[in-house]
Formats: C-alpha cells, structure tokens, sequence
C-alpha cells in the first residue's frame, strides 16, 4: 500500500512539474509574440501634433503610440469597444507591449464646443457621485447587449479637481466589472479648448494610483492647445458652447466613454488554443481571445500547423503587481 501511495505520489508530481513546463513556455511564446507587436510600434517622442488643434510636449521618460498601435492594443489586448476617438496612448518610456499591466494614457478629443466652467465651485462631487452610480442601469443595459460585463462606479479614487487659472479638470475612479476581482482604475485629465475637449485618461489597476499621481503633473502641463484653439480664443459670435458644464463634462461622459480595461499579463492563464499563420489572423484571434468581449464566442479548436501565434485566455486568479514593478 505504501509503494502503491508514493507511485501515486511521485507520477502526481511529475504531471504538475509538467504542467508548470507547459505554463512557463506557453507565457515565453505568448511575450515573444508580443515583442514583435512591440517592434513595429513607431513610438515618437518630443514634440507630437494632436490633430490641428493642439501638441503634446513630452518630456524625457515618456514616448507616444500612434492612433492605429493604440487602438489595437485598447481594443485587441485589453479587451475594450472599438472606439473611433482614440489618437494615440501616453507611456512610460520603458513601457512594452508584453509588459500589459503597464497604465497608459489614452489621447482622445471631443469637439462638443466651449465647456463653461461658472459651476466649477459649486459642485458636490458626493452628491454626483451618487448620481453617476445610479445611471449605470442603462449604460450597462447596453454594455451587456453588445457581449461586455456590467461596469460600476465604486467611488472616486481620487475626487475631482479643477485648476481655473490652465483649464485643467482631473479625477479618478475606482471601477469594478462585473466577473473581475481586480479593481480598474481611470485616471481623468480633460484639458479645456475654444472648441473642445482634450481628454487624457489614464488605465491601470487601483493599486497603481499612487505611481500614476507622481506623473499626473507632468501630465496635465504636456498637451497644449494651438494659438487659435486655446479656452481664452473663444468667440462668442461664432462658436459653439457645449450642452454641459464642468459638472455635466465629469457625471456624462463618466461611464458612456470610459471605463476602459487593463488586463495584466500575471493574471492570465496561458493556453495553446490554436497555431495559425500571419500577423492579421493572429490580431483578430487576439480580439476574441486575449480580451473580455464577448462572451459568446467560442475558442478554436487545436489543428496542427506551423507554430507561429499564441492565442491566450484570461486567468481568474487575482493578482496584486509587484509594488516595485509598474507593469
């Protein structure tokens, strides 16, 4: 009986020895993979125009992913709704794309005209907390048509700030999602224009607030309206003001527009679903697979073929990143 429990034992053994192999090189494909996604990436750094209206600044330690790179990565790697508003994604400058813990900050641009700001001192950000949690039931009525878990506003994480004098707002928030024991954090950055807004939102998990707030000052000084499209350029006689204000900027494109996904690497349970051919094939694998869009699509069966991808799954687990390790 003796021998019988320790043959047991040790095959027990050998067959999660072989598991933790598997494991181990499936995640060293999957961020080969990535790395070459990483390599066609034509980060820019300095001085980057923002459509026709504004420029980003980027001081050292920080590169820029074009609009096409940045959507990809929102939208195949981490699992968010296509969006068409997305110009480009703010990085540390030793962000990778395998490194997909690492937070970002998404550039987008909302020309809804000019925001008054007379109600900035007025506001009671508790009461509009309230407010914006209890409009989540028809928002996620959508979200969950469309195949994405519900979304929930938790609190702020940090409360809302407007800086009068450089037209700055920023907040952020603590977002939980339906089926996810990590917490999402975003992070808000909405800098006023003549004729809109400059929206810089930071993605990342909860546990990342307090990295993310040592470089929201360099943050909030990068993106500059052009001479013509600056806040004090408005005019009144022929440009459009927008239907809300500070309170009505922060409570209405609070859920419809962000709530966007970070989805880290650590928390992923590799799997070999399916070994395809091209770059294309891979991308559009990833969107179904790697992401948390919809639910009802089905993995691929295995077939064997040339060993050229890695599609992989998310994992469960928790996981809380290293407080040493940004990524």
């Amino acid at each position: 009986m003796m021998l019988l429990l320790a043959g047991t034992t040790q095959a027990q053994k050998a067959i999660d020895d072989a598991a933790v192999d598997s494991s181990m090189l499936q995640e060293m494909m999957v961020r080969t993979i990535l790395d070459s996604i990483d390599k066609t990436i034509a980060y820019q750094y300095g001085k980057v125009p923002v459509k026709d209206i504004a420029e980003l600044n980027l001081p050292a330690g920080y590169k820029y992913i074009p609009a096409d790179k940045a959507q990809m990565i929102l939208h195949d790697l981490w699992g968010n709704p296509e969006r068409d508003d997305v110009l480009g994604m703010v990085v540390k400058n030793d962000y990778k794309v395998s490194e997909l813990g690492a937070w970002a900050f998404i550039v987008s641009y909302d020309e809804d005209g000019y925001v008054k700001d007379e109600d900035a001192d007025k506001i009671n950000y508790d009461d509009l907390l309230k407010e914006i949690q209890e409009s989540e039931i028809e928002i996620n009525k959508e979200r969950v048509k469309e195949g994405y878990p519900e979304i929930h506003l938790l609190d702020w994480a940090a409360k809302p700030y407007y800086d009068k004098d450089n037209k700055v707002l920023h907040w952020a928030k603590k977002l939980k999602f339906t089926g996810e024991e990590q917490l999402t954090l975003n992070y808000d950055v909405r800098i006023l224009g003549r004729k809109g807004i400059l929206s810089m939102n930071a993605v990342g998990t909860i546990d990342q607030l307090a990295d993310i707030n040592t470089h929201i000052p360099s943050i909030v000084k990068m993106a500059v309206f052009t001479d013509g499209n600056k806040y004090k350029d408005f005019n009144p006689s022929v440009d459009k003001v927008a239907a809300y204000t500070i309170g009505g900027l922060i409570a209405g494109k609070l859920i419809a527009k962000t709530g966007l996904l970070v989805l880290l690497l650590k928390n992923i349970k590799l799997i070999l679903l399916a070994v395809f051919g091209g770059f294309a094939a891979f991308r559009k694998k990833l969107g179904g697979l790697f992401s948390r869009k919809k639910k009802e699509e089905e993995a691929p069966a295995y077939e064997p073929a040339p060993a050229e991808a890695v599609a992989i799954q998310e994992h469960t687990e928790p996981h809380t990143p290293d407080s040493n390790n940004n990524s």
